[in-house]
């Protein structure tokens, strides 16, 4: 401190191991440890700030014991910010990883006695049996930290009540504070004489109903407080259902509900200034249209309290047929949060008993409509493209008026390899020796490039075999189904993941790598096949 930074962060070594078990990126940037302080320094001469950092680590280096320390350029400080700022959260929901809560979250003590604070915790969190990892803004002694708290049965409840209870005891007794940060809201009111004492606690009362004489403000969460294990969103209670699901949510423990408690409420979904997440949300700026709304709409429905009807539900549908499925949601979500898987599921058990509207055979099957229109590429264009049987089709699909249907292409990639190239389809694992398997590679042809744009499909096998690579595809034509999901044709999307498998399973036994053009097909493959298949 006596550097005076800017910033002063840590988390623990616990935090990594959870994100490189998810694969975050820039990992690399750490130092080795087991604990981590980031150190920001800032100056009107960005040479002072470089010199305070340089200052530091050479003391560091006089110490007894002393740290590994690594100086930052300006852009790699910028992606260990980032892991600094989603990692705890990210982490805590790496496959695998047990529940953890904020339970005690935000508790402060001053920075000197930070040491201290933090042994007497982690030995009461193991005297009580749980998991947690410390983080937050060390500079200010304010700690954050998720806990293995049991929030589902009557023991696990109490026993979070009794921790709480000593932990609060533990910062009162340090001269801290129990909400640091955030406020005490209803989680810590119930403790607060344990801070101020009798005589505050009494004035705060007469001080609330001179002002809110009928007590509409906040009731019960400072004054007259509700306890700590009243009204959680879980309990003893939380009984959710558990309906059978097409996805297995192999990183949930297989479960939709456990899979819709990913979200914590952080809001990183409400940004409207920076990134892609959310689309709908930064035209709407409907807390509905957010990642987070609609997250917590589908954990009410299926706890069954507030929405009713279940996968019938009419509000649950209007927030998610804004979801435009770009998966930004879960890579910029903190916690992965994955509306456009949530959003298909959804959508497969609504249409069970309802009829799908006529766009969702146009555009879901679009593959086999594109190899019908194939065979006559030019009649086809002319009734898609001709204004009369264009405004049609779009009144008739409700497209807006200022959208044209794509043209096909005069020839299919396919027909043209037919014609040219047909040594390229499929594959003869008996041919060639190791080494030039090494060189053998497999083009995935996706619907749009082999029917649309062909140009693409010739040009990426143009590059390949200039690079020396042998290039094959399947014999059949084959579709990833990316369109089927945004509609719950999940049946459907299931079968041709299933003929993928079968038509290229020598391939993929074999190692060959395949090449994706289309970045939608490689979503599928890396996220919905792995969802739906997770044992293959």
């Amino acid at each position: 401190m006596q550097f005076h930074p800017i910033g002063l962060e840590g988390f623990e070594g616990s935090i990594v191991d959870g994100l490189q078990r998810k694969g975050a990126p820039n990992l690399d940037l750490l130092p080795q440890g087991r604990g981590y302080l980031l150190v920001e320094f800032g100056a009107d001469d960005p040479n002072e700030a470089q010199h305070l950092a340089a200052q530091l680590i050479d003391r560091l280096k006089q110490v007894s014991e002393a740290p590994n320390a690594r100086l930052y350029s300006k852009s790699e400080a910028r992606a260990v910010w980032q892991i600094r700022e989603a990692g705890p959260r990210a982490a805590a929901f790496a496959p695998g990883a047990p529940a953890e809560w904020e339970g005690w979250d935000d508790a402060a003590v001053a920075p000197e006695k930070l040491g201290g604070y933090l042994r007497d915790i982690r030995k009461l969190m193991n005297e009580y049996g749980y998991r947690g990892a410390f983080y937050g803004h060390f500079g200010h002694g304010c700690v954050h930290m998720r806990v293995s708290f049991d929030l589902e049965s009557e023991n696990g409840i109490r026993k979070y009540a009794e921790f709480i209870d000593r932990a609060a005891d533990l910062v009162v007794g340090y001269g801290g504070s129990l909400s640091g940060e955030h406020g005490d809201g209803q989680s810590r009111a119930a403790l607060l004489p344990k801070m101020f004492g009798s005589e505050l606690m009494k004035a705060f009362g007469e001080f609330k109903a001179a002002w809110d004489p009928e007590n509409r403000l906040n009731p019960h969460k400072v004054v007259d407080a509700y306890l700590p294990t009243e009204n959680l969103r879980l309990g003893a209670d939380y009984k959710p259902l558990e309906p059978e699901t097409h996805f297995k949510f192999p990183d949930d423990d297989g479960s939709f509900a456990k899979a819709t408690l990913r979200c914590i409420g952080l809001g990183a979904c409400r940004k409207s200034d920076s990134g892609a997440m959310c689309p709908s949300y930064m035209v709407t700026l409907e807390e509905a249209h957010s990642t987070r709304g609609r997250a917590h709409m589908l954990f009410e429905l299926l706890q069954g309290e507030v929405i009713r009807s279940g996968w019938e539900d009419e509000h649950v549908k209007d927030a998610l047929e804004l979801c435009l499925s770009c998966k930004a949601c879960k890579s910029e979500c903190p916690a992965n949060v994955d509306i456009a898987t949530y959003k298909a599921e959804f959508l497969s058990h609504y249409y069970e008993k309802k009829r799908r509207p006529l766009k969702a055979y146009a555009f879901g099957l679009i593959e086999r409509w594109a190899r019908l229109g194939s065979l006559i590429p030019g009649l086809a264009n002319v009734f898609s493209q001709a204004p009369g049987s264009r405004h049609l089709l779009q009144k008739i699909l409700g497209l807006a008026a200022q959208r044209q249907l794509p043209r096909l292409a005069a020839m299919s990639f396919r027909r043209w390899v037919r014609r040219h190239r047909s040594s390229i389809f499929g594959w003869d694992s008996s041919l060639g020796t190791a080494s030039s398997k090494a060189r053998q590679v497999v083009l995935w042809v996706d619907t749009f490039n082999n029917y649309f744009h062909p140009e693409t499909c010739r040009a990426a096998l143009e590059v390949l075999e200039d690079a020396g690579f042998t290039v094959t595809c399947s014999r059949r034509p084959l579709c990833c189904g990316r369109p089927l999901y945004d509609f719950g044709m999940l049946e459907r999307a299931k079968n041709n993941l299933s003929q993928i498998l079968n038509a290229l399973g020598p391939q993929i036994d074999a190692g060959l790598p395949i090449v994706v053009l289309e970045p939608s097909c490689a979503s599928v493959f890396r996220d919905e096949l792995h969802n739906l298949f997770p044992s293959n």
